[in-house]
């Protein structure tokens, strides 16, 4: 592990991925001072408030909308990768957060309603580029006996920038009404920082050499990041990759989707993404305090809880980190997805008898945590990694677009839906994310294998 590798991880991991869960948590401690903002602004240009119903569709629209900019970012990662390489296109990526942060920054100041809501979709379309640019980059710069622990750091870092939206939404920072558009802004630091000091490193040797053809470059992005002059072996490793895809160029999604020789890879892809979604872990994230209050626990403290479930997310993200080079891809995803599944159905079994058993609310809390602790142990980060390792170059990009857009689409879902399933539901809804969760980690025990410490083409010999 080099200072060089470790560096750039890090770099695009804070000014990237931080920021994706940053934005999936910052609108659930502001809630109650965006709906009255809302209120105010409509008051204004109407003559009358927003009822119910409708400022629930609009607030909804907001906290959703980042999953649709998501979508649409995702489905252009193909097209950014070819062209601008990976360091390129997360270097370009990064001026969309600036742009958000103006938006955002100055709705309140400007009494725009719809200035949130624009910002809040180019941060997901920030996002739906860097979710699967992070991982593709930092899965072909790795050495294959760190892919794992290097793949994961940026799941540490999303798990991260949900804590700091959780610590900065306390009534003591930012949780005050006149703070929020700075809440919404702060997102302009980190990505500042990544656009200063991102092209001091390389671009993606695999992608050089294969996709460009620069020996040259790949060598030397290889003697940077490996910090060895001897690295003929992977120079070797690459080229007989370019070799068996000399006859195929890049496909395309249709292409991959009809392609049977992938048929398997692209399905768990599409099962392992999907399922990380529908898993619940958005409706958690993104109304931590509503669940929270229908559990019974005094609002004063509701704040201060939920920052507890994020200090334990990064301590499970950690945990996953360090320890998926040994215990492998396959355990983590399994116990993740299997652990959410229990604490899901936990909930309802909590909230159902916390009338007569009043101490049931902290069980319900236990629950929330344990769901995402889960989470961040394992399915954070293993879908992207995994993303990665299943398919050769000509077939990654691709594969990025199918699992980014499922993971975005599921996401849109969960958080627009949510709302109004807890309403109609009650605290049934989580059943439907305890069958979801346990239903995927059937799938990944019985048709995906594991793929650590394996090159790419031999991931690809085994699922041939």
């Amino acid at each position: 592990l080099t200072f060089p590798l470790l560096s750039v991880t890090l770099l695009v991991s804070f000014g990237s991925s931080m920021l994706y869960g940053y934005n999936l948590a910052v609108v659930n401690s502001p809630a109650v001072h965006i709906k009255a903002f809302y209120n105010a602004t409509w008051f204004q240009r109407y003559g009358h408030s927003l009822a119910s119903g409708p400022l629930t569709l609009l607030y909804s629209l907001t906290v959703s909308i980042f999953a649709l900019g998501g979508l649409l970012g995702s489905l252009l990662v193909g097209v950014m990768v070819e062209r601008y390489g990976r360091n390129g296109t997360l270097s370009r990526s990064t001026l969309l957060v600036l742009l958000a942060g103006g938006f955002m920054g100055f709705s309140r100041e400007l009494g725009s309603p719809e200035m949130v809501i624009v910002g809040r979709s180019i941060m997901g379309f920030h996002s739906g580029i860097c979710l699967s640019v992070v991982p593709l980059y930092l899965g072909e710069i790795a050495p294959k006996n760190l892919r794992g622990f290097l793949g994961l750091v940026p799941s540490i870092f999303i798990c991260l920038g949900v804590f700091f939206a959780q610590v900065l939404g306390l009534p003591e920072l930012l949780g005050k009404d006149r703070f929020w558009p700075l809440f919404l802004a702060v997102v302009v630091v980190p990505a500042s920082l990544q656009l200063l000091l991102l092209h001091c490193f390389p671009e993606s040797p695999r992608y050089l050499l294969i996709e460009r053809n620069d020996v040259y470059g790949a060598t030397k992005a290889l003697h940077r990041f490996l910090g060895t002059p001897d690295v003929q072996e992977v120079i070797e490793e690459m080229k007989e990759e370019q070799r068996s895809l000399s006859t195929m160029e890049m496909v395309s999604v249709w292409q991959l989707l009809r392609d049977r020789s992938v048929r398997w890879q692209t399905l768990s892809v599409v099962v392992v993404n999907a399922g990380m979604q529908l898993s619940g872990i958005d409706a958690i994230w993104f109304y931590t305090n509503t669940i929270f209050e229908n559990a019974g626990i005094p609002l004063s403290q509701i704040p201060y809880t939920t920052v507890g479930t994020g200090a334990i997310e990064v301590v499970a993200g950690l945990i996953g980190c360090f320890t998926i080079e040994k215990l492998g891809r396959r355990p983590l995803i399994i116990t993740g997805f299997c652990a959410m599944g229990i604490c899901s159905a936990g909930i309802t079994v909590s909230l159902l008898l916390q009338t007569p058993v009043p101490w049931m609310r902290y069980v319900s809390v236990a629950c929330v945590v344990g769901i995402i602790a889960g989470f961040c142990m394992g399915p954070a980060g293993v879908p992207f990694l995994m993303t990665a390792e299943l398919f050769t170059q000509s077939h990654r990009p691709a594969a990025y677009i199918v699992g980014g857009s499922l993971n975005w689409l599921c996401n849109f879902t969960v958080g627009f839906v949510f709302p109004f399933l807890q309403m109609s539901a009650g605290a049934f809804c989580y059943l439907v994310f305890c069958g979801i969760c346990l239903l995927v980690a059937l799938y990944v025990y019985l048709v995906i294998p594991e793929t650590k410490n394996k090159t790419f083409m031999e991931i690809s010999n085994i699922f041939a």
